[in-house]
């Protein structure tokens, strides 16, 4: 299953660690930190041509990555709790 974090990206459910909102998880010093060295370890995508609302942080095979996302931390979480419903 994957969930749509905008942009036309998509990020698999089973790797998301995270969903945080840019706002109020920034006032965090170690968030901030932990933002700054994603940033220079080349590990944030951003897909947000718009004012950014929140950020993904995923974890597999790969490493961390944290994908900087213009749709609300609320909407994203609601998002990854839909389950696929096939159509008959």
């Amino acid at each position: 299953m994957f969930l749509h974090a905008g942009n036309n990206v998509s990020v698999r459910k089973k790797d998301i660690v995270g969903i945080f909102d840019l706002d109020s998880a920034s006032l965090v010093k170690t968030t901030r930190s932990f933002l700054t060295i994603a940033q220079q370890e080349g590990r944030v995508v951003n897909i947000s041509a718009e004012l950014p609302k929140s950020f993904i942080v995923t974890e597999c095979k790969q490493g961390v990555t944290v994908y900087i996302s213009p749709i609300s931390a609320a909407t994203l979480a609601e998002r990854s709790k839909e389950m696929y419903v096939e159509s008959k």
